[in-house]
């Protein structure tokens, strides 16, 4: 496994040869904080949760295969993460956590031989359990929130809210691609304020601003231990569904460590 790079030595290398991006992202609003607290309290309650482990069944779709196996996600508060499939063709997993505060992260198929994720599509949040997504968001000074109103978004009523990272300590120029790269869409049904949905890019491995979205969208909220929890989770890669994930069980605050969710 390779050793993580500063950020502004992953950031600079972007620039080689790409054009810049405008700058993303605008002032904090009270109304978008508000939002983004409002969905806590109704995702989390009074409940402290440091780390959970999901366990169901998915459905992975990749041109013309098309198979069914089991999944285990694991995720920490910090934003690391683990997947874990089992599928006919071989396990699958993707990780990522972090090395010195820079992220790291990798892939494996069946043939186990974990492949390093390119720095460029490290930079954002994942996602896959949305409230911790949504706590670093609201917490961290880090963060730029921007509310873009209400809309309608997969037949559902939802607000729209915009995150981006900001990057104080790197050049202008190298800060606007980190901006580009780090931005995330979170879509909240409007009558739960539950997370219904997260949007980001990511990139070919051999040019950082060329954006291929992925959506989660969340559904099955069910209570666990006081804190509500998707138990579907759907992913789509360039507005086609890839994986299908539904959960059976949960389990939240195991003490998961963030060696047992990166490389294995």
């Amino acid at each position: 496994m390779r050793l993580a790079r500063p950020y502004a030595a992953i950031l600079l290398s972007l620039l080689v040869s790409v054009p810049l991006v405008a700058q993303q992202g605008s002032s904090p609003t009270l109304s978008a904080t508000a939002l983004l607290q409002q969905s806590l309290a109704a995702q989390i309650g009074n409940t402290q949760i440091t780390d959970i482990t999901l366990t169901g069944t998915a459905r992975r779709i990749a041109g013309s295969d098309d198979e069914s196996g089991t999944v285990t996600l694991r995720v920490l508060s910090s934003g690391a993460t683990r997947l874990d499939f089992n599928f006919p063709s071989g396990p699958y997993t993707e990780f990522k956590s972090f090395s010195s505060n820079a992220p790291v992260g990798g892939w494996s198929g069946p043939d186990t031989v974990v492949h390093p994720i390119v720095d460029h599509n490290l930079v954002n949040d994942w996602g896959w359990f949305p409230l911790f997504t949504l706590a670093n968001c609201a917490n961290s000074q880090n963060y730029v929130v921007s509310f873009l109103g209400s809309e309608t978004r997969n037949g559902l009523s939802v607000f729209h809210v915009t995150a981006t990272q900001q990057f104080p300590g790197l050049t202008a120029e190298v800060a606007a691609v980190a901006r580009h790269l780090s931005q995330i869409d979170i879509f909240f049904d409007s009558t739960t304020h539950l997370a219904a949905s997260i949007l980001y890019n990511i990139h070919p491995d051999n040019n950082a601003l060329l954006d291929i979205p992925i959506e989660l969208q969340f559904s099955d909220y069910r209570p666990v231990n006081g804190a509500q929890i998707p138990f579907h989770i759907q992913k789509s890669i360039n507005n086609s569904l890839a994986l299908d994930v539904q959960f059976q069980n949960a389990a939240l605050n195991t003490g998961i460590t963030a060696a047992q969710v990166g490389a294995q």
